[in-house]
């Protein structure tokens, strides 16, 4: 097979994608043509393999990424990892992709890029002296604990750099391998300079194994947040996305769950699709729940004014209308009911210092 360029889309049938969520890998937006497989003559009797992950590496020019979004909590962050092999259909991420010259579907899960001078570019970066300490957030690209992290150990160099700065973290995750950094992140906890996010969608095995292919299991998750809340680190159960027709059901059971396992917070975020997302959700919709694609996609034009999303401040995370402010209001009342509507501590910014290195010399005075 060949590729040619045609309007058409690249089937990548069910055999060769096990465990993966995007149906197709499409190109990105900034290229000029769609790609179609083609016979050229070569067709053998032999299968085509299957998909399997691989890792780039990255030296990037600084780690700490600034944004101005009014409706975020945070200002900066740093993402160990471009692309994400749990691959969630509903990840917002996707598009990020498209800047590598990579597709938002199969390629965001498959073909990632890790960045293992991260810690030593986050070092420095803290050094400067025109650095002003704030909250730094991870995990709200892609996530830190991803599988490839088990190998390469970059978010818990990461952490380990934190930690001697003493500067506060808030970390988003679904995955279970943040339990590794126990010992990291206990210390921290001591000194009021972390927070985890646990995201958890649904409660059903199955929807998550189909939506989120190779995230952990809900009730692992839920150990999860009994983990850290063991040895003090503040847990929010994120029920993230709420899914209109999937798993907006499930909102009260999320929270009694996540306050069973001892979270002391909880939020929430609509299903957000944008750019190549919705696409690439849609075919996902029909491919497993064709029943219920035309009353998913019905709720979301419905909070967008007839769009399939709205990328306005404040709106592209809760949506407008009867449908959102029902589900704002569900949520409202089970978290009071749960004791979860309570804002989690601030993280300390007062502790900040810059650890002394091999070699620096020291102040006498």
């Amino acid at each position: 097979m060949s590729y040619a360029k045609n309007d058409a889309k690249i089937p990548i049938e069910p055999a060769r994608r096990p465990g993966r969520a995007a149906a197709s890998n499409d190109v990105s937006r900034f290229e000029r043509f769609e790609r179609t497989l083609f016979a050229d003559g070569w067709d053998g009797a032999e299968e085509l393999p299957k998909l399997k992950t691989e890792v780039s590496l990255e030296r990037p020019r600084s780690m700490i990424s600034y944004n101005r979004s009014p409706d975020l909590p945070f200002d900066r962050s740093i993402n160990p990892y471009r692309g994400c092999e749990h691959g969630c259909i509903y990840c917002f991420a996707r598009p990020s992709h498209a800047y590598l010259g990579l597709s938002p579907g199969l390629d965001f899960e498959t073909r990632l890029v890790a960045r293992p001078q991260a810690p030593e570019i986050l070092d420095s970066e803290l050094r400067r002296r025109s650095y002003k300490v704030a909250p730094l957030a991870i995990g709200t690209n892609t996530d830190p604990y991803q599988p490839v992290e088990k190998e390469m150990e970059i978010t818990r160099a990461c952490l380990q750099v934190l930690r001697d700065f003493r500067h506060p973290v808030a970390i988003v995750t679904k995955g279970t391998l943040i339990e590794r950094d126990l010992d990291i992140l206990s210390d921290m906890a001591r000194d009021g300079l972390v927070r985890v996010g646990i995201s958890l969608t649904t409660l059903d095995p199955g929807l998550s194994r189909r939506m989120e292919p190779r995230v952990p299991q809900p009730k692992r998750r839920l150990a999860v947040i009994r983990r850290l809340s063991e040895v003090g680190v503040p847990v929010r159960i994120m029920s993230s996305p709420i899914v209109p027709g999937l798993s907006d059901t499930e909102i009260e059971a999320l929270l009694a769950a996540g306050k069973d396992a001892g979270a002391s917070a909880a939020s929430w975020i609509m299903l957000r699709l944008p750019r190549e997302v919705s696409p690439l959700f849609q075919h996902w919709l029909t491919e497993h729940y064709p029943d219920r694609a035309g009353r998913v996609m019905a709720r979301l034009r419905e909070m967008h004014g007839g769009k399939e999303y709205d990328a306005r401040w404040g709106r592209r995370m809760r949506g407008e209308g009867v449908y959102a402010e029902m589900i704002a209001r569900r949520f409202e009342l089970a978290a009071k009911r749960h004791g979860l509507d309570r804002p989690q501590p601030k993280l300390r910014c007062d502790l900040f210092r810059a650890p002394v290195r091999v070699g620096d010399q020291l102040d006498l005075f």
